[in-house]
């Protein structure tokens, strides 16, 4: 026994090296039965953003903190799952959840190169700690990102869990994901992407902010040429695959977060958030409801550049404001310093802000984010032009805004302050196809289509006649357009004695001729006739507020308060026939699985929407306003080279407020422009100089290829040949139209024509 006393001491020599192995064989079997349940990979639920669609299921909005788009495994291109596998786990099919060659390989790399080049983890392994655990580097850590590794690969499938991976890593500009990678730097699907942009974005999970292509290309370049060399060698690519991603060059989309969007519909995009979060509160922004609107795409982004076009041309015809403020250029006189300077400008895609380097009235040089130094000479001067000599505040250090101009040359221009908003649909419906609330939603999320309470001037007038035309009277009666003075007691304030905007009367005159020309005092007397209170509850059936639209006189001026959204509800009575059509925007509403969770089933005119107006109403007002387009206040629009447009300009006292509101018998329009601070827009500005250009500039677009639409005369209306002799009408003769109960008496033995219904085809109304 004595010999062999070394025995003992010896086997402990041998076995203290399995020691910590032990230790940790030990520390395994009691972790592995705390380790947290799988249920949050087995149950995948990630919070998905709020996504707003448009009528053609383009996306057009979104909300969240972060961005997904989940992709199955089976959507996932296979040149984008061998990406990352050679950049994250080559054998990602071949080990058990820890790759211990890759261990292996990987430890020999960071002891050959002296530090820490190349790591260990596995995509199981990746996935065990994005859901499970921290990120601090302590053993106990590592050991249960190992046991987590085991479990899931025993409790998933080998694509369960790659899908799991693609769809929940984070790889930077807000991304979870590959798929909402993809969109995020490239806007576009995964499934569009190329060799060289897959393998790019395979390069974000080992450092998104490092190889971020935005911020750091060079770098993001370096790391998508080590992942294309590795599927070379792995065999997952051939030479000319790989020759071709090598050299394509590397171009991201980025944009800022307003801009993302196939359309700019900020306005649109933030009624639906209102209306998701009164319904669902902070859930929807992380279930990943989407909501499908009514918005055209074509028709929004038409209606946002003619409201920004008119908004700027309106500014165009008023006096140059100078800079917007001064840069010390002896404080600020490198690149880095001037782009600090410009830094938290408010940023515009066309009103791009500029610091003055040098000026003269001849050449002006401008500096512009990034180093570019531009001059502006000539033509772009213009604006900024008093005379001969260049505006005095343009000098050395101004902080201006200048744009392109259609030749691609630099112009001076400004941010304009006052604002605009623009709403159409379909009258039949009440879906909304555009919806502009303002100039720039950044400036102001004011949404000047719902909320603006604003008086429409003479816009309004066409509720008063169409009341009119229900208490007997004719598009023929003759009303005096004559100086009138009103007492207290008719207006409930002082004596009043209101002008026709011209500032002149005509004397007698049709019906017809006194909306064609917007008279003032004709409206008046008219409303004289019918009575205040009977044309308070008339226009209220248009969908109007009752307590916004006082039993007063001026309300035949349009002294009262609107929105255009309300406008839009009103001008689509005329527009289809006589029936109340609500306007609408969201069609339908699905959950994070595309569940149906509500969807709109519109009322439509002439099914089962509430008719308003006798049909006979709406024609002879729809012929009226017809004659304003044609003859009146909105010739114009004549310029469409078009004769089924009508509508009616509106512009209030000292010209605070323009106008304009028309129709298509399938599309109806509202325009306005004016300030958020109620003051005068310019004394030659109005409803007809202002609104409706930008309301022209929409339609002429939507309906170029609109065949003409003729509306219908309906039963119960009458003809008449009308003769002017002793009007001040500058027609002498015309065909009027009847109810045919109030045909005059003395007129009948002239009737010419009663009108039988006519068949009606797809180009025909009424």
């Amino acid at each position: 026994m004595t010999s062999r006393w070394w025995f003992y001491p010896a086997l402990g020599l041998l076995l203290l090296p399995l020691l910590p192995l032990l230790f940790l064989v030990f520390a395994a079997i009691l972790a592995y039965p705390s380790l947290p349940s799988l249920e949050a990979l087995t149950n995948y639920h990630p919070k998905l953003p709020l996504r707003i669609y448009s009528a053609e299921n383009i996306l057009i909005g979104e909300f969240g903190e972060e961005r997904r788009e989940l992709v199955s495994i089976d959507a996932v291109p296979k040149l984008m799952k061998l990406s990352i596998l050679a950049a994250e786990d080559d054998r990602f099919y071949e080990h058990g959840g820890v790759d211990y060659i890759g261990v292996m390989r990987a430890a020999y790399s960071n002891f050959a190169s002296g530090g820490v080049t190349q790591g260990a983890s596995t995509i199981t392994m990746q996935v065990a700690r994005n859901f499970f655990l921290s990120r601090e580097k302590t053993l106990s850590r590592k050991l249960n990102e190992m046991l987590l590794s085991f479990k899931i690969e025993h409790n998933l499938s080998k694509d369960q869990i790659l899908e799991l991976y693609i769809n929940h890593i984070y790889l930077g500009q807000r991304a979870y994901g590959f798929g909402a990678a993809a969109q995020a730097y490239f806007s576009k699907p995964l499934a569009q992407l190329s060799l060289a942009e897959m393998s790019m974005l395979a390069g974000l999970p080992k450092a998104p902010g490092a190889y971020n292509p935005v911020v750091n290309p060079s770098r993001a370049k370096i790391r998508q040429e080590y992942i294309l060399r590795r599927m070379l060698g792995l065999g997952y690519i051939q030479k000319d695959q790989f020759e071709l991603a090598m050299n394509e060059p590397l171009q991201t989309k980025q944009t800022t977060y307003h801009q993302e969007f196939a359309v700019n519909a900020s306005f649109v995009a933030e009624m639906v958030r209102q209306e998701m979060y009164e319904r669902f509160q902070e859930e929807a922004y992380t279930q990943g409801y989407s909501v499908h609107t009514t918005i055209r795409v074509a028709d929004q982004a038409e209606a946002y550049a003619a409201l920004r076009k008119g908004v700027l041309d309106y500014d165009r015809r008023h006096e140059y404001r100078g800079p917007e403020g001064y840069v010390d250029l002896k404080k600020n006189n490198s690149d880095a310093m001037l782009d600090a300077a410009l830094q938290d400008v408010q940023n515009d895609t066309e009103l791009v802000p500029a610091i003055v380097l040098s000026a003269s009235r001849k050449v002006v040089t401008a500096y512009l984010k990034g180093g570019e130094h531009i001059d502006i000479t000539g033509e772009g001067l213009r604006y900024a032009m008093v005379g001969d000599a260049l505006h005095r505040r343009v000098r050395k250090g101004g902080l201006i805004r200048v744009g392109k101009t259609s030749a691609g040359t630099w112009e001076i221009s400004q941010l304009p302050q006052v604002e605009a908003a623009f709403v159409s649909a379909d009258p039949r419906t009440g879906a909304v196809y555009a919806l502009v609330g303002g100039f720039d939603f950044n400036r102001t999320q004011y949404n000047h289509v719902t909320q603006a309470w604003r008086q429409p001037g003479s816009s309004f007038k066409p509720f008063i006649y169409s009341a009119a035309l229900e208490k007997g009277f004719t598009p023929a009666s003759v009303i005096n357009d004559a100086p009138l003075v009103v007492n207290l007691t008719d207006t409930g304030g002082e004596l009043w004695e209101p002008k026709n905007y011209e500032g002149k009367f005509e004397g007698p005159m049709r019906l017809r001729q006194g909306l064609t020309k917007s008279k003032n005092l004709v409206s008046i007397r008219i409303l004289q006739s019918i009575g205040l209170d009977y044309a308070q509850d008339y226009v209220t059936k248009f969908g109007f507020d009752r307590e916004k639209v006082g039993p007063y006189l001026t309300m035949a001026l349009g002294a009262v308060s609107v929105t255009p959204w309300q406008m839009l509800t009103g001008y689509s009575v005329f527009a289809n026939g006589g029936y109340r059509v609500n306007p609408y925007l969201i069609q339908r509403i699905e959950d994070g699985r595309g569940n149906l969770i509500s969807e709109v089933k519109p009322v439509v005119a002439g099914k089962d929407a509430e008719q308003i107006l006798d049909v006979r109403n709406t024609f002879t007002m729809v012929n009226m306003l017809q004659d304003v387009v044609r003859h009146g206040t909105a010739i114009r629009a004549m310029s469409l080279g078009r004769q089924d447009l009508a509508g009616k300009t509106g512009t209030t006292n000292d010209s605070t407020d323009a106008w304009f509101c028309g129709f298509h018998p399938t599309l109806v329009a509202i325009t306005w422009l004016g300030y958020d601070n109620p003051r005068s827009l310019g004394e030659k500005e109005t409803g007809g100089g202002a609104a409706l250009p930008i309301w022209m500039d929409y339609m002429g677009k939507m309906l170029k290829d609109e065949p003409e639409i003729e509306y219908l005369v309906p039963p119960g209306i009458v003809t008449e040949r009308i003769n002017e002799e002793g009007l001040r009408d500058p027609a002498s003769e015309r065909i009027e139209y009847f109810y045919e109960e109030f045909l005059p008496p003395e007129k009948k033995s002239f009737l010419l024509d009663l009108l039988k219904p006519a068949e009606t085809d797809s180009n025909q109304l009424f």
